[in-house]
């Protein structure tokens, strides 16, 4: 004897149910993702250190005599790296005992791409103070374009300009 077709459907087992009704679920509150994966940790932007900061310290370290001159040959451009050498020659921040540190900088920037800035360097009880200018390049790093210390400044040859 033939059996009549029965009235209920089985269900489609290779299809989720939410995906048949169209709506996705809320995992977060199901009892099925006790072990879930925690969330990410927030990733915060590590703070820069801004170039006069840096160009102040490595400045510092070449003309206190820690690094050689030409450690600067790529961070600068025009005439400071000739500055620079001629500074450097004479050791002017070099101190007997104390290591010289960068106190205080302050700075300005007179138009776009261009800051004009100054360090006070302490060695001991002996302060001095150090000027420079950073131009930022068409690849957007920033060059020192001129350095001075304070006190009188060496005469440059009337053909230098």
């Amino acid at each position: 004897m033939a059996t009549a077709p029965s009235d209920t459907t089985t269900p489609d087992t290779t299809t989720p149910d939410f995906a048949q009704s169209g709506t996705t679920p809320d995992f977060s509150t199901s009892p099925d993702t006790a072990h879930a994966m925690p969330a990410p940790p927030v990733r915060r932007a590590v703070p820069q250190p801004r170039p006069t900061d840096v160009f102040a310290d490595r400045l510092l370290a070449v003309l206190s005599g820690q690094r050689p001159v030409h450690w600067m040959l790529r961070h600068t451009a025009g005439r400071a790296y000739d500055e620079l050498a001629l500074l450097a020659e004479r050791g002017p921040l070099r101190a007997r005992g104390t290591r010289p540190v960068v106190r205080d900088i302050g700075y300005c920037v007179p138009r776009p791409g261009a800051i004009e800035a100054f360090a006070r360097i302490g060695a001991g009880e002996q302060l001095r103070a150090m000027a420079f200018r950073l131009e930022q390049g068409r690849d957007l790093r920033w060059r020192c374009t001129a350095v001075e210390l304070g006190g009188p400044r060496p005469a440059r040859a009337a053909n230098d300009d």
